[in-house]
This record gives structure tokens, C-alpha cells and sequence, in this order.
């Protein structure tokens, strides 16, 4: 209806209910929630505002500290209705705080807020004061907004003349959806307590701006940005009045106000999304970081928040490549609901991962890349979702309800997406919850990225270090071994230190730790190729000094910045002995089994791997069965701040602790040196107990360069092993031995031939001569009288083979024995 010169309104003016109408939406509301002990437990972003205390001062505080309730009603009762005004909130909320009424209050007050001068500034406040009933800490549920956000900026126009009061809803039309964006006002809570208060308030009365005794406005739940078709409306009355010629209300102009109000509105949206940004990323642990990602949004934003990514990105995998299709599999990581426990569980459990066909709203997601709103799931909707769930029912959770699906990227790659659902009770997801969803999604997106590259980055650094540190076999001829290796803590989990253990000729074993200067890939790199070239000359059976050397020069050969320490012994179980070289490497400590004392080994120190031009020295050490030799990397020992010797002196103690197996005396040390704070260094830890080989258990014969003494051999072998008990290995290991000493009789020069039987956990059978060529594996014709000797030995043998020795060579083989009784 236009207002002309007929309408006893004056042009240029609208009454207060008209103007009411475009503003009252567009006013933020601060919500307060007082606990029964009169303390605020919820203080929103529009308390903040219109107070002037932030949430963190707010919270935990006395509500009569916060919201002013001295004054009193003025005593001229004949004042115009709701023009009063009074210091503070007035006694009818002093009442609801105090006193704990059961009925509703409201009031207008004018405060003194503190802002940026010392004396603070004036605000005329509304407000309306609910208690509450029922379980839950929550006493009182205070609303207040801003009068001035409803007084146009011209002089006169209707509004002067409001206040505050209470109507039931249903009087209004709309009604239902009022109190459907009821709870939009509400703090996050869950579903159940949420309509418990809306009922609350409902029943109690709605919230109303009354201009007259018959002139009542509700006040609509809102964000406090206009909705688009409001503004629509504004913008088209405010020009039919232009083109009648009539001045235009300052209710229905777009000017600086309502942009000033859609800003405060933005800004509600921003500062959830940076306190959902404080929550999420607080760990590089891709599974931590989707619980956080999920938990960050119920039940502030939407009440089941459902996580689903790509299986690359769940295995810790590369970068997934590619679009997405029907193929796709998505594993669900994360369910988060409001809902009672368990109601989800079932129907939908984490781990589960399914594809998605093309005619969902979830495919339409990760294929585009974008947001998907569905205001409300349908009947059929609801069906074609449930489909894909076999003989799961999974419309009563999803029917009816309000849905928003938003894409988890990175790099313009769609890594996941998270659904996420709104009960029916609750406001249905608008175009601005999209616009925060995909905000949300994309910070989401980012985080989880992180989180999937440090976990890729971290798989492959240990899947580097694991296959460049050797597999040792727990036990060596006459003795048995144990290692660990701990990452460094500072500079990721790739480092230089390395430990080994070599299969030597005499049932000897050589035990090798070293450790790289510097850390990261260069350093792990640099360890490769200094264990393989020591693999490599150890099995040349090279004297403990003279490999250190040669492993000197080859890293001067590789470049100036190769520098390690490396400590290399072999040990002869035969013998009884040690021999050590060391090379700038800490001294190894050896436990001795007679009266469990502990010692370092005095060893000449030795410069480091790559330093040249100094000699290096081997020391003799003759140990027992039953001692045991530890050799680690300083990074074990070294703290800090501390000096090195009270690391050694540590590892001496833990190292001499009574152990029932290797691994137990290696988890002593590791426990007693390992968990030391301040450590930064990657640790290499190597024990081994030197059982021996008793001398029954060793046989040992000389054969002339003749080539009958291969029979001799043979019966030689048999009749030991009958000795010993092992008739059923004769024949087999007699044939084989046999056919060694064939060889070495037809190619070796020297005069005598050495056959070595040794028996313990395996049987080996090693035969000596003094040509140094290797012999290699042929395959014979069926003519040729020579060539079968070494396939008989490889087809027989559990394990075998060659290597250099400082006379010649020694050509060996192992056979599985009976476990002894």
C-alpha cells in the first residue's frame, strides 16, 4: 500500500512497525547463558560487541561483573511507554540473576560500555532475560541487541518510541519458521539441549520489539546479515518511492549502515573460521589432524561432520594423480555426531572404504572440486544414498535432514571431502554456510596435505634407512648378535650411522659400527657407500687395519666432505680373540662372563674415515664364551650439555647388567641411554655374545696335491660326522667335500690342501688352498668330463661360498644340523 498525502503519514516517513520490519533481522543479537552458580558459561561474539569484553575475560566471571544491573525504574509512571531508560540493566534482570524467577524479563536500559577513551561511550540496550530448566549447568539465557542499530539516521523517523517484551509465536505469521531459526541464536550444544531451550522460550514467550500496546514486531534469529531477498525488497520500494517523487526512508536506503551490519555478520563467519583454524593443525599426525578437523566443527557448525579420503592419502602414499570417478575408493576416517552414542557406529564405521556412484551429490563434490548443498535430503534422495550402504538402513539418519558436502583440497587436487548434516530442528544450510564450508574445507584441506606429506616424507625416509641398515641373522657361528638403530630426533628420521656383521672364512665374524658426519640424505647416502665398500673388503678377509685404511682412501677418492668414524673387530671363536681397529670411532665395551665386569677397551683412538695420512692400528683381545662386546655411535652416549664420559660410564653399567637374551640387553642400554633427554643424534647399537666353538666341535685335516686324496676326504668326513652323530648328513656333506678338494687339487699350486669341519647351530665344511682365483658356477654340457662340482655343492648345500684369504682362497659350504638335545 503506498503512503501518500491521504495516509496521515508524512511523506518521507514510515511508521516504526514498517520500518521495524526491515531491520529487525539484521540486528545482532548477543547471547549470554548464566550457570547456576551466577557465573557466565557462554558469551558470544555479539556480547563482545556490544559490552565490550572479550570471550576469554567473559567467561568463568560473575554475570553481575559483566552486565550492569543497578538503577531503577524512573518514578514518573506517566512517562511515554517505552521511552525509559535507566542506568544499568535494571532490577528485573538484578531479580532473574539474583533470585532465579521462574518467568521471563525484559528491559531498556542505556549503559556506559568501556571503549577506546578512558570514560568508554553510551549504548541503549534491549534486552530479554529467559531462565532456564531441566539438566545442564544453565540458569539464565540473556538476549541483548543494540537500539541504535534500529534508529534510521534521520531526524524523526518512528523509532524512538520501543522496547522490549514477550508474544507467543504462533501470533506472527511465519510462525514455524521462527522457531525453526530459533536455535541459530543459541550456543553450540547439543541437539537435545538445544530444543529443550527452544521449547523453553517458546512456551515462556517469543521475543518481540513492541512500538505501541498493539504494535508488536518478533525479532528474527539471524546471523545478522539481511537475507537476499529482503534486501531485494528494500531496494525495490526504496526505488518506487524515487520514481513517485517522494524522498526515499533512510530504512529502505542501502547505505553504509546495513553494509556496516552485513561486515559485522561476515565477521561472526570469519572468527569461527579462525577459531576452527586454532584447532586444527596442531600436529603433523595425519590421523590426529582428522579427529581435530572433524571435532572442529560439531556442534557449532552442523551437528554430523562425516570425513572420507582418497586411499593414497590414508596409505601415506604419493600425491594422488588424477580426477576422480566411480572407481575411486574412499576410505571414512572420521564420523562426529551429536547424535547418542552408537547411533552411527554400525551404519556407517570408521575404516569402511566404498566408491560413489556419478548420480550422488558426494561424486558431483569430489569430481567438481566445488560445495554441494542439498537443503533437504528427500524420500528419494534419501533412498539413492542408502543404496550404496548393501543391507545397511541408513535413511533414518540422513532423511529430512539439511546437507552440506565440501571438498578437502590441496593443490587442486581433491584429497577428500567431509558431509556434513543439520537435524531437522536446526536452521538448513544457506548459501552463506556454503561459502564458510568451503572457507572451512580449504584450511582443512590444507592441514591435512601437511599432515599427508610429512607422513609420505616420513615412510620414506625409514622405508631409505631400513633398506640401507643390514638384516642380521641373531646368530653367527660361536656367537650371537643384536642390534637397534633409533632415529635422530632433530633432523628428521635419515641419518649416518650404520652397523654390520660379515660371514668370514674359519667360522670367523666380523662386527662393524660406523657413523657418518652430519645427517639427512647426504650422510645416508654417504653411509651406503662406505658399508658396502667395508662389506666388500671384508670379505677379501683384509686384516682389520689394513681395511681401515683401505676404506680411508676410498673416501678421499669419493670427495674431500666424506668423513666417519668406524670401529671394526673380528671376532675368532676358534681362537678365543678379538681383533680390533679403530678409526676415531668411541671404544667399545666389553662385559666379561666371569664376574660380570664391564670395561672400555683401551684401543688407539685412530683418525676419522677420510682424513688420510694417518696409520691405524690393530689390537689382540682375548676373550671367553660367554663375554659379551658392545659398540655403538657416540649419538647414544653424547647428551647436551653433558659431559661424554658420564655417558660412557652409564653404558658400561647398563652393558653389564644380567640380560636373558640379546635383544633384553639391548633394550637395558637402549632404556638406560636411549630415553635421555636432550638426545638429537641417530644411535647404532650393536651387542654380541661371544659364545666360542668348543674344540670337540672342530676337525681339522691336511691333504697332499695328489688326486686320491679326495677318497680320503670323503671317508674322513663320514667317519667325523658318525663321531659326532650325524650320520644322515655323511653321504651329502662327504660328496660335496669331495668334490672341493677335486677342485683344489686340479687348480691350486701349493703342496697341501686344508679341510676344516665345524660343527654348532650348522654344519660347515671350508677347504683352503693357495690359489687366489675365485672358482665360478658352470653349466656343463653333457659331454664335458670336468664343470659339475660347484652345481653338486650348490644344488646340495643350504648355503654357500667363496672368498680371498691372505694365502689364497677359501671355498665353503653350510648344512642344516639335527637340533641338538
Amino acid at each position: 500500500m503506498d503512503r501518500g498525502a491521504g495516509s496521515g503519514v508524512p511523506p518521507g516517513r514510515v511508521t516504526g512497525r514498517e520500518a521495524a520490519e526491515h531491520a529487525v533481522g539484521r540486528i545482532p543479537l548477543a547471547v549470554v547463558v548464566v550457570d547456576r552458580d551466577g557465573r557466565v558459561s557462554h558469551w558470544s561474539s555479539g556480547a563482545r560487541r556490544l559490552f565490550g569484553a572479550a570471550r576469554e575475560d567473559a567467561v568463568g566471571r560473575a554475570a553481575v561483573d559483566l552486565l550492569p544491573v543497578s538503577g531503577a525504574l524512573p518514578e514518573d509512571d506517566e512517562a511515554p511507554y517505552g521511552t525509559y531508560a535507566v542506568e544499568g540493566l535494571g532490577p528485573g534482570l538484578d531479580a532473574s540473576l539474583e533470585d532465579g524467577l521462574s518467568y521471563p524479563a525484559a528491559g531498556r536500559a542505556r549503559l556506559t560500555v568501556p571503549g577506546d577513551d578512558r570514560d568508554g561511550h553510551r549504548v541503549d540496550v534491549l534486552w530479554w532475560a529467559y531462565p532456564l530448566v531441566g539438566p545442564g549447568r544453565g540458569r539464565l539465557l540473556v538476549l541483548a541487541a543494540d537500539a541504535g542499530a534500529l534508529r534510521p539516521g534521520e531526524e524523526g523517523a518512528g523509532l524512538e518510541r520501543i522496547a522490549p517484551g514477550f508474544a507467543l509465536h504462533t501470533d506472527f505469521p511465519g510462525a514455524e519458521d521462527l522457531a525453526r531459526r530459533l536455535p541459530e541464536i543459541l550456543p553450540s550444544m547439543s541437539v537435545g539441549d538445544g530444543a529443550r531451550i527452544v521449547a523453553q522460550v517458546l512456551e515462556l514467550g517469543y521475543p518481540v520489539l513492541e512500538f505501541s500496546r498493539h504494535d508488536r514486531v518478533p525479532v528474527t534469529p539471524d546471523w545478522g546479515v539481511p537475507r537476499r531477498a529482503e534486501r531485494r525488497a528494500r531496494r525495490e520500494r526504496a526505488a518506487r518511492a524515487a520514481a513517485e517523487g517522494r524522498p526515499v526512508p533512510a530504512a529502505l536506503r542501502d547505505e553504509d549502515d546495513g553494509e556496516d551490519l552485513e561486515y559485522a555478520a561476515v565477521r561472526e563467519h570469519l572468527e569461527f573460521l579462525n577459531e576452527v583454524s586454532s584447532r586444527i593443525g596442531s600436529s603433523l599426525d595425519l590421523s590426529r589432524t582428522i579427529v581435530e578437523v572433524s571435532k572442529a566443527v560439531v556442534p557449532r557448525f552442523t551437528d554430523v561432520a562425516g570425513t572420507y579420503l582418497r586411499e593414497q592419502v590414508v596409505a601415506g602414499e604419493g600425491f594422488p594423480e588424477g580426477v576422480p570417478d566411480t572407481t575411486t575408493l574412499w576410505h571414512r576416517v572420521a564420523v562426529e555426531h551429536t547424535d547418542e552414542p552408537g547411533r552411527w557406529d554400525d551404519v556407517v564405521p570408521v575404516g569402511e572404504a566404498m566408491p560413489f556412484p556419478a548420480h550422488t551429490p558426494f561424486f558431483q563434490c569430489m569430481t567438481s572440486g566445488q560445495p554441494v548443498l542439498v537443503p533437504r535430503i528427500s524420500e528419494e534422495l534419501g533412498h539413492a544414498i542408502a543404496a550404496q550402504f548393501e543391507k545397511r538402513d541408513i535413511r533414518p539418519l540422513i532423511t529430512h535432514r539439511s546437507m552440506l558436502v565440501v571438498p578437502l583440497k590441496a593443490r587442486n587436487v581433491v584429497l577428500g571431502f567431509m558431509i556434513l548434516l543439520r537435524h531437522p530442528e536446526r536452521a538448513l544450510f544457506n548459501d552463506m554456510d556454503r561459502v564458510t564450508g568451503a572457507e572451512l574445507a580449504a584450511r582443512a584441506g590444507l592441514v591435512l596435505d601437511n599432515a599427508r606429506m610429512y607422513t609420505y616424507q616420513e615412510s620414506v625416509a625409514e622405508t631409505l634407512q631400513d633398506s640401507m641398515l643390514p638384516h642380521i641373522p641373531p646368530r653367527r657361528a660361536g656367537c650371537d648378535i643384536a642390534t637397534r638403530y633409533l632415529p635422530g630426533t632433530l633432523l628428521g628420521r635419515v641419518g649416518g650411522d650404520w652397523f654390520d656383521s660379515v660371514k668370514l672364512p674359519g667360522a670367523r665374524t666380523a662386527l662393524v659400527v660406523g657413523d657418518v658426519m652430519g645427517h639427512g640424505l647426504n650422510s645416508a647416502a654417504m653411509m651406503g657407500q662406505l658399508r658396502t665398500a667395508v662389506q666388500t673388503m671384508a670379505a677379501l678377509d683384509l686384516p682389520p687395519a689394513q681395511l681401515l685404511r683401505n676404506l680411508d682412501d676410498l673416501a678421499q677418492r669419493l670427495g674431500e666432505h666424506y668423513l666417519a668414524t668406524c670401529l671394526y673387530a673380528v671376532y675368532d671363536p676358534i681362537a678365543g680373540e678379538l681383533r680390533l681397529a679403530n678409526a676415531g670411532h668411541i671404544p667399545p665395551v666389553l662385559v666379561r662372563a666371569a664376574d660380570g665386569r664391564s670395561e672400555l677397551l683401551d684401543l688407539p683412538t685412530g683418525a676419522p674415515i677420510g682424513v688420510g695420512g694417518v696409520a691405524f692400528e690393530a689390537v689382540r683381545v682375548r676373550v671367553r664364551p660367554g663375554d659379551r662386546l658392545v659398540m655403538c655411535t657416540d649419538g647414544l652416549v653424547e647428551v647436551r650439555g653433558e659431559d661424554i664420559g658420564v655417558g660412557l660410564a652409564t653404558l658400561c653399567e647398563s652393558a653389564a647388567h644380567p640380560a636373558a637374551s640379546m635383544d633384553d640387553a639391548c633394550d637395558t642400554v637402549i632404556r638406560a641411554l636411549g630415553t635421555r633427554g636432550g638426545r638429537k643424534d641417530d644411535v647404532a647399537l650393536l651387542l654380541a655374545r661371544l659364545n666360542g666353538v668348543e674344540a670337540g666341535d672342530v676337525a681339522e685335516w691336511s691333504f697332499a696335491h695328489a688326486p686320491a686324496e679326495a677318497h680320503r676326504a670323503r671317508a674322513a668326513v663320514r667317519e667325523q660326522l658318525r663321531v659326532w652323530g650325524l650320520a644322515a648328513l655323511a653321504d651329502a656333506t662327504a660328496l660335496m667335500a669331495g668334490e672341493l678338494v677335486t677342485n683344489a687339487v686340479r687348480h691350486a699350486r701349493g703342496r697341501r690342501i686344508e679341510l676344516r669341519l665345524v660343527r654348532g647351530d650348522t654344519l660347515l665344511c671350508e677347504v683352503d688352498d693357495d690359489d687366489p682365483t675365485l672358482p665360478t658356477l658352470l653349466d656343463a654340457d653333457p659331454a664335458d668330463e670336468f664343470g659339475r662340482g660347484l652345481r653338486v655343492v650348490s644344488t646340495l648345500a643350504r648355503e654357500w661360498g667363496t672368498s680371498r684369504t691372505g694365502g689364497g682362497k677359501t671355498v665353503w659350504f653350510e648344512q642344516t644340523t639335527p637340533r641338538r638335545r
